[in-house]
């Protein structure tokens, strides 16, 4: 046992041999992963997943000391130690603690999905001086899933926007997305959690409010309260209904996990020590290859490191791997080991006529900056017969289990009830016209195919449309299976054209063709003029547009 844990771990055992620890605890069968947006709350009902094995884990030495030895307790029994929220009688508490009491099954599915997490996300809280009541804040959040994704565009185990991820630092782009990264996601959400409770006085019920709804929507709630000469405590303001359950729905958790027996409910223990290491790596690594130096197999290494895309971890960092800490020292010696040069596999590509770098990324999924910085161009400017080295994955790609095309195409290859369609995407497609023209709802086609019903849509990106009877009235539809994800990563953008743009310029720097403009804008003339708007379709990989 660490030595910081040997004061609190005596102090622990000598309170409980003498009372019983009382607190919180809540959630329902089906996940709500909230949005933390500060105009609105969306949430989205997630089908539980069907029961994991328990991860191995080690069993804790005794801790060897003169006298007699200390006896160990669990991380259950310390994270109850750490509990400091007041939790009052409330029924809107009381009807989340029912239906725990009766689904005992559910909190042993979200133990398993929390056990390699949540001893990382205790000591934080620790560290912090935050009541340990808010580790628990995922099961409301994601079930603890570290890639739930919700119609608002939340994603991870703490459910950030992207807009919010990047407000505390969690990066997201092609290769990496922070807001899934267990270790950063973590920190950022007990960041904004201390940053919300000091914006209300420490109080932690309007804290938890506001990491729903938004600061604003707290904020402007206790200000109707006191123009009315009422509380403002969470219990008595109007927020949105989401919220208003979401905060009962972590203090029936915490109590329903502070007492189970109390409420007849039977948890199993996680041992009191970490599951992971942070492994520094240096510099991009082969997924595949790091899983096999750590010897785990590539899910078990998405699950602790889910914030990765791809199959390798990202260019520009974070270079940290987490690792299983029975394999840490095993991975550590092999990757001091291996030859610099073969931390990824190199293909060497012969540039044709017609070919572009975003055509290249997209081809062998990687990203434009990528290729630029491998090959030290300074712009987008290739020449026909020349060669570019291109980083490419060790092992076939189907085996990377849980990159973002992986995952994508698992949504969209699942069995659902109807008819099973696809429809190609082309220019001036919406959602909501796309879900009109097949009589489906915009948010059902949404989760058909992985997306918020606010993401953007891609220019020939394949969607999946699950059809109740009737025959599709496009001609596009047709009931052809859908194996893999689309390649294509092209968004729409709206350009404004600026003094001295040409079609070849525009056409260079977004890595296009002077043919794709004329498409997609209609254009006959050699000449454009300042000011006018053209529409593009560009690749989202390309990062340095």
């Amino acid at each position: 046992m660490p030595i910081r844990y040997l004061t609190l771990t005596i102090l622990t055992a000598l309170a409980l041999s003498g009372c019983n620890t009382t607190n919180n605890g809540a959630e329902p069968e089906l996940i709500k992963a909230a949005v933390h947006a500060d105009s609105a709350t969306m949430t989205e009902l997630a089908p539980a997943p069907a029961r994991q094995p328990e991860p191995e884990s080690v069993a804790l030495k005794p801790l060897e000391l003169e006298s007699a030895p200390v006896p160990q307790t669990g991380l259950m029994d310390r994270l109850r130690a750490g509990f400091g929220l007041e939790i009052p009688d409330h029924p809107r508490i009381d009807s989340q603690i029912r239906w725990f009491a009766s689904n005992n099954d559910y909190l042993d599915r979200v133990q398993e999905r929390a056990a390699p997490y949540l001893y990382f996300i205790l000591d934080e809280a620790e560290q912090r001086g935050i009541p340990s009541e808010l580790a628990l804040l995922p099961i409301v959040e994601s079930g603890f899933r570290p890639f739930a994704y919700s119609p608002g565009r939340a994603a991870g185990l703490w459910q950030f926007i992207p807009s919010t991820g990047k407000h505390f630092g969690l990066e997201q782009n092609w290769w990496y997305d922070g807001r899934r990264d267990v270790v950063a996601a973590t920190r950022a959400a007990f960041d904004y959690l201390s940053q919300l409770a000091s914006q209300f006085d420490g109080d932690w019920q309007l804290a938890l409010a506001g990491y729903n709804a938004g600061a604003g929507t707290v904020q402007r709630a206790i200000k109707r309260n006191q123009r009315k000469g009422k509380p403002t405590d969470f219990w008595s303001l109007e927020l949105p209904d989401e919220t208003m359950r979401y905060v009962p729905k972590l203090l029936a958790v915490a109590k329903v996990m502070g007492d189970p027996q109390q409420y007849g409910i039977t948890l199993a223990d996680i041992p009191n020590q970490p599951y992971f290491d942070s492994i520094d790596i240096g510099s991009q690594l082969d997924l595949a290859l790091a899983a096999d130096m750590a010897g785990i197999s590539i899910e078990d290494l998405y699950r602790l490191n889910p914030g990765f895309n791809r199959w390798a971890t990202a260019p520009d960092g974070p270079h940290r791997l987490s690792i299983p800490v029975e394999q840490a020292e095993r991975f550590s010696e092999a990757l001091d080991a291996l030859d610099p040069q073969k931390r990824l596999r190199w293909s060497r590509y012969k540039i044709r006529p017609g070919d572009n770098l975003g055509g290249i990324a997209r081809k062998h999924k990687t990203t434009v900056a990528l290729l630029q910085q491998v090959n030290k161009l300074k712009g987008n400017n290739i020449r026909a017969g020349k060669h570019l080295l291109i980083p490419v994955s060790v092992k076939s790609l189907d085996q990377y289990t849980h990159t973002a095309d992986a995952r994508l195409a698992k949504t969209k290859n699942r069995q659902r009830k109807g008819k099973r369609l696809t429809h190609k995407v082309v220019a001036g497609d919406t959602l909501w016209d796309i879900a009109q023209r097949y009589k489906v709802s915009h948010r059902a086609l949404a989760r058909w195919n992985g997306m918020s019903p606010r993401d953007t849509l891609r220019l020939g990106q394949q969607l999946v449309i699950w059809q109740q009877g009737g025959k599709s009235q496009d001609k596009l539809a047709h009931a052809t299976p859908l194996l893999s994800p689309p390649v294509d990563t092209r968004s729409s953008l709206r350009y404004r054209v600026r003094k001295g743009d040409s079609l070849a310029l525009i056409a260079q720097r977004f890595n296009v063709t002077i043919s794709d403009l004329r498409k997609w804008n209609t254009l006959e003339g050699r000449y454009l003029q300042p000011g006018q708007r053209l529409q593009l379709f560009v690749d989202v990989a390309e990062q340095t547009l």
